[in-house]
């Protein structure tokens, strides 16, 4: 199958990108499987709750005794390639906007500083971060460790 990937993925980093490749290979949804499901157990509307539309699933359900939903079935497992492409496609749109919001910078008053008499310490050094101090995830309020580059919980650039 054909990996989705956003265009807004240009601009992002290692771990932003094993990020979104971790997420989508967990919860894209495969072509063939869809199409299978549609032509053996359309009946039953698997292949509706397989792309998350529990609503059309149990209405196949509720019909599947008079034999309406075996001939849609049928039908539709014509129309599954694209369905599973297009639940992909929004899938993958979702996470890359998700990923895109964890982007934003702390602002500079937000991160701890280290504040000296001027007398004892040049002025380069009065603003240099404390390394022991914890901080907050601007994206998802978790605390980061001293030193870590990125958000353990969202994977936000700090």
């Amino acid at each position: 199958m054909i990996a989705v990937t956003p265009l807004s993925t240009a601009n992002w980093n290692d771990q932003q990108r094993a990020l979104f490749n971790a997420q989508m290979s967990a919860w894209q949804k495969d072509e063939v499987v869809g199409v299978l499901l549609a032509l053996f157990l359309g009946t039953f509307g698997a292949h509706h709750f397989y792309l998350r539309r529990p609503g059309l699933g149990i209405l196949y359900v509720l019909f599947s005794w008079t034999g309406i939903p075996t001939v849609i079935g049928f039908v539709e497992c014509f129309f599954m390639p694209g369905r599973v492409r297009q639940y992909n496609l929004a899938l993958a749109t979702y996470f890359a906007a998700h990923l895109g919001e964890a982007q934003p910078t702390a602002p500079v008053s937000a991160v701890p500083t280290y504040a000296a008499p001027a007398s004892a310490v040049s002025a380069s050094a009065e603003s240099a971060p404390v390394s022991g101090l914890m901080r907050t995830c601007a994206a998802c309020g978790s605390s980061i460790s001293p030193g870590a580059n990125f958000c353990g919980r969202c994977g936000a650039k700090v």
